[in-house]
């Protein structure tokens, strides 16, 4: 296995601290510059210095100062005057993607929240078929008995049928809700749509997709939202690929101990 030579220190970039300060006050207020903390030797003839930082709301952050020479040169430069945290410096939680942040009643009017093609809440209708509206030749049967009163005592009348649904239909889970307006396409096609039974399945589902502002709410098949399950980015909303990775073929090879 072959090990590459840690650079030797260099003694004009390592005694450069005036020349690091010099450089890091002329960006800062001399009020933010605490104490040298020491040094880094990143490379050849490069050393970085650190500053206490000072800063309120900065504890445990440093000033980075990195200093350069030239090869045959007796003069320092400086590359670069960064502020970046130490071991015990306040920092911000580790980034969350926003998919796995976003919560039911963050979607906004023309907000959308695509499905990933392997979502495990979603399978092939082709494959599983889809709900069915009676389970078996029976179930009409029961529904029937269950309006006579035999399966309850009592049960919705056709005119408080129609008041729900007038009701459900002019609310905020209608098609003139204005998420709705600017849905990319309906509940009726929406792979997390959960049918009803009885005679307002005919308008109405329940929305089962835990990231919609309709989650476990009923909903008209002419409602909509950003999370349709068959939302797709377009392209130039994708995010940007990241450009091939360039080889350095300026910097000299280190020699191999």
């Amino acid at each position: 296995m072959t090990t590459l030579a840690r650079p030797k220190p260099d003694s004009a970039t390592v005694a450069a601290v005036d020349v690091a300060r010099d450089a890091l006050l002329q960006e800062v207020d001399g009020a933010d510059v605490g104490e040298h903390l020491g040094h880094v030797v990143e490379g050849e003839r490069v050393v970085t210095h650190h500053f206490a930082c000072e800063r309120a709301g900065y504890r445990g952050w440093r000033w980075s100062v990195t200093v350069a020479r030239a090869p045959r040169q007796k003069s320092v430069t400086v590359d670069e005057v960064v502020l970046v945290p130490g071991e015990d410096a306040i920092v911000a939680p580790e980034w969350v993607p926003y998919r796995e942040r976003i919560q039911p009643g963050d979607l906004s009017p023309g907000d959308l929240l695509p499905v990933a093609d392997e979502d495990p809440r979603l399978v092939p209708t082709y494959a599983y078929g889809d709900d069915p509206l009676d389970a078996d030749d029976r179930a009409q049967v029961r529904q029937v008995a269950k309006e006579l009163g035999l399966g309850r005592v009592r049960t919705l009348s056709l005119e408080g049928r129609d008041q729900a649904a007038e009701r459900w239909y002019d609310s905020d889970h209608g098609p003139s809700a204005p998420i709705a307006q600017a849905a990319p396409d309906l509940c009726s096609t929406c792979g997390f749509l959960v049918r009803l039974s009885g005679p307002l399945s005919e308008m109405f589902g329940v929305c089962a997709n835990g990231d919609a502002n309709d989650d476990g709410r009923v909903v008209s098949f002419d409602h909509g939202c950003g999370a349709h399950s068959e939302v797709r980015l377009a392209k130039k909303h994708e995010p940007v690929p990241l450009p091939e990775p360039v080889v350095d073929t300026l910097t000299e090879d280190l020699e191999p101990l």
